[in-house]
């Protein structure tokens, strides 16, 4: 009677799995494929999550248009032009902040630890996350656009410069969600993430261009607000939307956007193995 041969169970070490994560562009972008096809089951499964890319457009381009509209630029139709670009960025750059907040939560609820155990690329859970997400900033710009267009906001660049400051303005939010994804992970609850990111994003969004002319302001804070990378992408905006022109505005916004995901991504992965 002959023993059974023993049977072994290989455990894939730490650093197959990292070599797998970095086996090629194309395995990386079949992973993140993939992660993003889970955040859309997501969204499909809990459509509350589109709450704030559904009502702020609407409430904000309503509230900010007829209470400075008729002080600034002396009436609703002058302001329009002016208005809808702002709450384009600042509506758009908020929302990415859920993109942090919901990846702690992922990562409370144990979900990216079962990640880390399979041989995939290691950016994948999280650029595959943020990935989804521009469904979110499509969904804000196409009806902050709506709005406008129902208030008698008629862009003179036209529609295909339009779309090109959509698109502009989700790529650079894109890359800003990588800011608070690093938030996200590093940080010890959802609500921190949330907090520390209104602390980022609240200083930046108003001061700057994007709801009054930078001439009406104190000197003192006018060097802020023409440095502020918000102002460069809500002037790239309006060049775009109201002259169908990619200026000097729109090249520094995508040069920032760049060089904030060279910085970001990195850390990002990085903090977010250390958690392996």
């Amino acid at each position: 009677m002959s023993a059974l041969a023993p049977t072994t169970t290989r455990i894939i070490p730490a650093s197959e799995r990292v070599l797998h994560g970095r086996a090629g562009l194309g395995l990386t972008l079949r992973n993140t494929l993939t992660m993003a096809g889970r955040g859309l089951i997501k969204i499909r499964r809990t459509p509350e999550q589109l709450m704030d890319v559904t009502l702020q457009p609407i409430l904000f381009t309503l509230m900010f248009t007829y209470i400075f509209g008729g002080a600034i630029s002396g009436d609703v139709a002058s302001y329009l032009p002016v208005i809808i670009p702002g709450i384009l960025v600042q509506t758009v750059i908020t929302t990415s902040i859920v993109t942090g907040v919901q990846l702690r939560e992922d990562m409370d609820k144990g979900v990216f630890d079962r990640f880390r155990s399979l041989p995939i690329a290691r950016i994948a859970p999280l650029s595959g996350a943020l990935l989804a997400d521009t469904i979110r900033y499509g969904i804000a710009t196409v009806l902050t656009f709506t709005m406008g267009w129902i208030m008698g906001f008629r862009p003179a660049g036209g529609l295909g410069a339009v779309i090109v400051a959509g698109v502009l303005v989700i790529v650079c939010s894109w890359a800003l969600s990588w800011i608070f994804a690093f938030f996200g992970v590093i940080a010890r609850t959802a609500s921190s993430v949330q907090g520390i990111s209104m602390i980022v994003l609240f200083p930046l969004t108003f001061l700057s261009n994007a709801f009054v002319p930078v001439n009406t302001m104190p000197g003192w804070m006018q060097w802020f607000v023409n440095i502020n990378p918000v102002s460069h992408l809500v002037s790239a905006v309006r060049d775009l939307a109201n002259a169908g022109v990619f200026g000097a505005d729109a090249w520094i916004s995508l040069l920032g956007a760049a060089v904030v995901v060279a910085v970001f991504a990195p850390l990002t992965v990085r903090a977010y193995m250390r958690k392996a």
